[in-house]
């Protein structure tokens, strides 16, 4: 191989290693891996019924936390 051709090798990658490191680096800033109970729920609810439920509690919630700011009026 020819010193051009390592040479352009030698950049592409170099090139290709700081775009993964800069992708890698806003995924963390931007809390795109913060899912702390992704194993935990995932041993609690392994069956279809028991995630079911949990949906249908989770969505209860939101629908409790809406009415409150909605109803909330400060004076």
């Amino acid at each position: 191989m020819s010193g051009n051709i390592v040479m352009l090798m030698l950049g592409v990658s170099t090139f290709l290693g700081a775009l993964g490191l800069i992708a890698l680096l806003w995924g963390v800033r931007t809390g795109q891996f913060d899912d702390q109970s992704k194993f935990i729920d995932g041993a609690r609810y392994d069956n279809e019924e028991d995630l079911q439920d949990a949906k249908m509690m989770e969505e209860k919630r939101k629908e409790r936390e809406a009415k409150r700011k909605r109803e909330y009026r400060p004076e």
